[in-house]
């Protein structure tokens, strides 16, 4: 009874496993590859998939999905002869799990070293400027030669990115300087123009102001002749239509004279000669109201012409006076005949 019980669980066991290896299920974006009795049956595609067990075998399971590989940094000489450290970042995407299985024996090692490889061969060709200008260029050069390799191997690459490119440690310095002073020469150039725009807005704005000014005190200026003119006119009137006479304008001489005297510094005036005119019409009016009491001034006296005398002589050298002789009747000329 026990060896029959044994051979029982023995056959439960075998038929369990056998189960398990018939039925396999496999994850969405993956596919499997199938060998029977070490050839290459078919691919298993996502889902549940029976196999024969025992004579079939699962060998591989392959991610269908975009993968991301980083490559270390690798170094690459420059058409100028500078060594320039580069990471790269591959985007690639299995297309056919068959191929990439029995085409190449490791599929990542093999993008590894072909991606070196043409990167060495893109780089050399530029100089150092245009290999840190012109990342576009060589990402297209990379994706164009891997994915034209690559193809045959069931692998698409999608994308190939420069992560970074290092040059050397004197490159970088030098290049630091330079975009120093670069930067130094546009902080320059930038405070020149706005010290020009400054000075140029400061003048403008002086300008203006002087102008406006000038106007305000041409303006100023009119309005006070206005002012003086229109007073020297109300004065005028107001001496016309007031009917003023001599006395009155004498009374105003006097009442002018202290404010000519006013101030410190005034040690020395001078009285115009219309002041004594007025201060004979003041003393006429004086006169006037004092009852004609007035003396009349003596009259001029006329002036006295001399008598007509004896005719003055002529003398001599002593002094003495001799009569005065005509040179016609003392020298008488003679005719010619």
């Amino acid at each position: 009874m026990e060896p029959v019980l044994i051979v029982l669980v023995v056959l439960v066991v075998v038929a369990f496993i056998a189960l398990i290896r018939t039925i396999q299920v496999i994850p969405q974006a993956s596919a499997a590859i199938v060998e029977r009795f070490g050839r290459y049956t078919r691919t298993l595609n996502a889902g549940l998939n029976i196999v024969v067990p025992f004579i079939d075998t699962v060998r591989n399971r392959i991610d269908l999905r975009e993968q991301v590989v980083p490559f270390p940094p690798q170094p690459v000489i420059t058409q100028d002869n500078l060594v320039v450290n580069i990471d790269t970042v591959i985007y690639y995407q299995v297309t056919d799990a068959r191929a990439a299985t029995y085409e190449v024996a490791s599929y990542i090692q093999a993008i590894e070293q072909l991606t070196v490889t043409t990167l060495r061969n893109i780089i050399g060709s530029m100089d150092l400027e245009s290999t840190l200008t012109s990342r576009e260029v060589i990402n297209a050069g990379l994706r164009g030669v891997l994915d034209e390799a690559t193809g045959k191997w069931g692998i698409r690459v999608n994308r190939v990115e420069l992560k970074a490119i290092e040059p050397p440690t004197s490159i970088q310095d030098s290049m630091e300087k330079q975009m120093r002073a670069d930067r130094d020469k546009r902080a320059a150039i930038l405070t020149a123009e706005g010290a020009r725009q400054a000075a140029i807005l400061r003048a403008e704005g002086e300008k203006q102001a002087d102008v406006l000014r000038a106007e305000g005190e041409a303006q100023a200026a009119v309005l006070r002749a206005d002012g003086e003119a229109a007073a020297i006119r109300t004065v005028f009137e107001a001496i016309h239509d007031g009917d003023a006479d001599q006395k009155l304008l004498a009374y105003q001489y006097l009442q002018t004279l202290p404010e000519l005297a006013k101030g410190d510094s005034n040690k020395l005036w001078i009285i115009p000669s219309e002041v004594g005119d007025a201060l004979k019409g003041l003393g006429g009016a004086f006169g006037g109201l004092n009852g004609g009491n007035q003396v009349p001034p003596p009259p001029a006296a006329a002036p006295t012409v001399p008598a007509p005398g004896p005719r003055p002589l002529d003398t001599d050298d002593k002094g003495a006076a001799r009569p005065r002789v005509n040179p016609i009747r003392e020298y008488p000329t003679l005719d010619k005949e």
